[in-house]
């Protein structure tokens, strides 16, 4: 039996409905066969390259035909696709380049500026690709292939022998020395995890899906895999700084689904119009990237009544997708991440190695044809991820009698306090019910008496933006000490007008831990 691989997905729909639309963006709309066609074209171009199976192709584009093109051609190349966000920095761009021996990059004109210096440093770098044409030649000691040259390609389908434990991707990811790590997705990881969250959604070629997350986050990826698996089509907007634009577009374009992480939800409840427009063809919404506090959660189940709401849980480490709360199940386990999806095996592991019983608190681990093989290089971080009893989340979770999970905290999000231990999420929650706060961050700063002191970072609400932060800062402390105990009360409110968040849209703690040390 032949392997299945990732791009087989677009080549069965390509085959089967080659005039369906599979993306919408700025205006072009692009169908199976089209983006199919020119997805053999940049493979054609790689292998021009000299790109050979299993090499590292680079990809730092946007959101768009052209990514999805790029993806998919990578992948018919038999290459590694290595995305990279388009917010990156040049050191973390020439890190990654460098760790992972990227061969050829795809790029676009933009993005050239952060290149400049590298080429001595990148000697594994042997070409380039870029999406739109220059308008000058382009300094670049390898060859530069612009998309003009495709035209001259053949569009007929490469011929790469592979098999599905393959390397797919490698995405990079935040890592405890401070460089980000990537992990390596084989074909099966991904292709497996693909279709278990398009059996869960019940996702068919009618579905639309309105992307704002960027295709190099994993969220944003499986995305599109689950959409162009399902024969489906993706709608493309980069403009989510502006919310009802991207909610328009929803409009215009008659979006079946929408997905976004807690801050997305917290921005289009908070500074768009989304409560006096309507979306009659919207079908369901899916949340993941971090935990939702149960307040957001009823204020979205509250705007989007009659549409099926998923509440999912994953990791970069498991393809995307480990868990998923289903919306008949949502109303009375808010909080919840829910059970497994399919061919997944979730456990939770004691400091001792020992699994915890109902109610205890575990560390989440994981097993499935989705868990990653390893990170790219790093086999200490490798080791202590991947255990014999699977793959260590480092997230801390309970199980009810039903087998429902529930994340408590991070293990590396812990403060602590005194003689206590407390749990940065549940603080967080009770923070958020506040009618004020937009989003919050919770950490522990040094304390020469209690080792860490708890310290709350929100912004407003648009509407709430008034008056002295000094008393807004009281406020906040006496909502916590009427809902949780003395030991858990934040000692410091700092109001910000917003939180630092990185390129998926998590707030990011360790940039707040420097700016106290700075206020300090």
């Amino acid at each position: 039996m032949m392997p299945y691989l990732l791009h087989h997905f677009l080549e069965a729909h390509a085959d089967r409905t080659p005039e369906a639309v599979l993306s919408v963006h700025d205006g072009q709309t692009l169908s199976y066969g089209e983006v199919d066609q020119l997805a053999n074209k940049f493979g054609a171009a790689l292998r021009a390259l000299g790109v050979q199976r299993g090499d590292r192709v680079g990809l730092l584009v946007e959101n768009s035909g052209d990514y999805i093109a790029a993806y998919y051609g990578t992948l018919k190349a038999g290459a590694v696709a290595v995305s990279i966000f388009t917010t990156t920095t040049t050191k973390t761009l020439a890190f990654i380049l460098h760790d992972c021996g990227v061969k050829v990059l795809i790029t676009q004109n933009k993005f050239l500026s952060l290149l400049e210096g590298l080429p001595e440093k990148l000697p594994e770098l042997q070409g380039m690709i870029l999406t739109d044409d220059s308008a000058a030649p382009v300094a670049w000691p390898a060859r530069v292939v612009h998309k003009r040259e495709l035209d001259g390609l053949p569009d007929r389908r490469l011929q790469v022998a592979m098999i599905d434990i393959d390397l797919a991707a490698i995405i990079y990811t935040s890592g405890s020395t401070g460089d980000p790590r990537g992990a390596m997705l084989s074909h099966l990881n991904i292709v497996a995890n693909t279709r278990s969250i398009v059996s869960y959604l019940g996702l068919t070629a009618k579905d639309r899906i309105m992307v704002v997350l960027p295709f190099p986050y994993v969220y944003g990826k499986s995305l599109l895999n689950t959409h162009v698996a399902a024969g489906g089509s993706v709608l493309i907007d980069n403009r989510f700084v502006f919310p009802n634009v991207v909610l328009k577009t929803m409009q215009e374009h008659h979006a079946t689904g929408f997905s976004g992480v807690p801050s997305t939800f917290a921005i289009l409840l908070g500074k768009s119009a989304i409560r006096k427009m309507e979306f009659p063809a919207l079908r369901y919404l899916t949340q993941a990237g971090g935990a939702m506090a149960p307040s957001l959660i009823r204020e979205v189940m509250e705007v989007f009544v009659g549409k099926k709401i998923f509440i999912m849980y994953g990791a970069t480490e498991a393809s995307a997708r480990l868990s998923y709360l289903s919306p008949d199940d949502l109303p009375r386990k808010i909080g919840s991440i829910g059970k497994e999806i399919p061919n997944v095996e979730l456990r939770l592991i004691k400091e001792n190695g020992g699994e915890a019983g109902p109610d205890e608190a575990g560390e989440i681990v994981a097993r499935g044809s989705n868990i990653m093989s390893g990170y790219w290089n790093q086999p200490e971080e490798t080791r202590n991820t991947l255990t014999q009893h699977g793959f260590h989340t480092g997230d801390l979770g309970r199980k009810d009698e039903e087998g429902f999970f529930y994340v408590v905290g991070r293990k590396r999000d812990m403060i602590k306090s005194g003689a206590n231990r407390v749990s940065a999420k549940e603080i967080e929650e009770v923070i958020l019910e506040h009618a004020k706060i937009l989003e919050t961050a919770v950490i522990g700063v040094p304390d020469q008496y209690l080792g860490e002191a708890i310290c709350a970072y929100v912004s407003l609400k648009p509407e709430a933006v008034n008056g002295k932060d000094e008393e807004f800062a009281e406020e906040i402390i006496a909502f916590c000490r009427e809902r949780l105990p003395e030991f858990k009360v934040p000692r410091q409110v700092i109001v910000e007008e917003k939180l630092p968040k990185n390129e998926s849209g998590k707030i990011m703690k360790q940039v707040l831990r420097e700016r106290v040390g700075k206020r300090e």
